[in-house]
């Protein structure tokens, strides 16, 4: 028999025939609002021969959804408390397996060629703690996974931020990071009433769309996103300070390889295009050599 998760005293109830206590060091916020849920499972599986994999399942709102619309989700979730709870949330949706582990350690190709292969298409759909939005993120994009689409709710500061212009007001070393691989994209506001228990700020959807090939092809991954991490670690302060601090390279280094690089001596990294950016990591480069 199906449980009603949009029912809050039936979920507080659930939680509690469990002896389920929220962890504060896990950043458990579960999404429990039943009008998010299917515009996120729409968004990520188009039909039922996709395949989803989801990260951090919580009570399973969202992935009673996903069930509904896709062929197969693999859910991975670290806290083996809610297993139980899981057992019984979802008792009813078949296609559903529970892998319990931590997200940042799986091997995610061989999860998804060993359980997601028979499937048109993978997406990923998640609603992260906060604490880990960055670190998955950039695993999910970096490890040239067979996947189409991420689609993940996360903190809205830090949606704006994986959001934002390379070059804008907002960019940053993951704006960066997240426009070298994929497109992205604001879906909808979720306001923090649709948790429980209620975080402090708002959520927002986004989504990415992972491209063909890469934005720009520097010479060295490695130097390119260590270059984009050291310049944008002084924010209030000209890029040679952030290179020279961040790379552990003289103020002189640093600004041969910006003017090599044809850019102004006194340019701030998040005025920067992506283009621009990786011009100055081939010329950093050579200055590590």
């Amino acid at each position: 028999m199906s449980v009603d998760l949009a029912d809050i005293n039936i979920v507080k109830s659930v939680l509690a025939r469990h002896g389920f206590a929220f962890s504060k060091s896990l950043g458990q916020n579960f999404l429990i609002d039943s009008s998010v849920c299917p515009r996120m499972a729409d968004a990520a599986a188009k039909d039922k021969s996709y395949g989803v994999l989801e990260v951090g399942p919580g009570i399973g709102v969202l992935t009673s959804e996903l069930s509904k619309r896709a062929k197969k989700v693999v859910s991975v979730e670290l806290d083996k408390r809610l297993l139980p709870v899981l057992h019984e949330t979802l008792c009813d949706c078949n296609n559903v397996e529970i892998v319990n582990d931590d997200i940042l350690k799986l091997d995610l190709k061989k999860l998804i060629s060993e359980k997601l292969a028979d499937c048109s298409e993978v997406t990923v759909c998640a609603n992260l703690p906060y604490y880990i939005t960055s670190p998955v993120i950039m695993k999910l994009l970096s490890e040239q996974l067979p996947l189409k689409k991420i689609v993940v709710m996360v903190q809205k500061e830090a949606a704006d931020r994986f959001c934002a212009e390379v070059g804008g007001k907002n960019s940053g070393a993951v704006t960066v990071g997240v426009n070298y691989y994929a497109d992205a994209r604001l879906l909808f506001p979720v306001p923090r009433e649709s948790f429980i228990p209620s975080p402090k700020v708002d959520s927002a959807v986004i989504e990415l769309t992972l491209l063909d090939g890469k934005r720009v092809t520097p010479k060295s991954e490695k130097v390119f996103f260590n270059t984009v991490k050291a310049a944008f670690s002084m924010r209030r302060k000209t890029a040679v300070n952030g290179l020279s601090g961040g790379l552990c390279i003289s103020k002189e280094a640093a600004a041969a390889a910006i003017e090599r690089a044809g850019l102004s001596p006194t340019v701030r990294a998040e005025k920067l295009s992506m283009e621009e950016l990786s011009r100055l990591s081939d010329e950093i480069g050579k200055e590590l050599k």
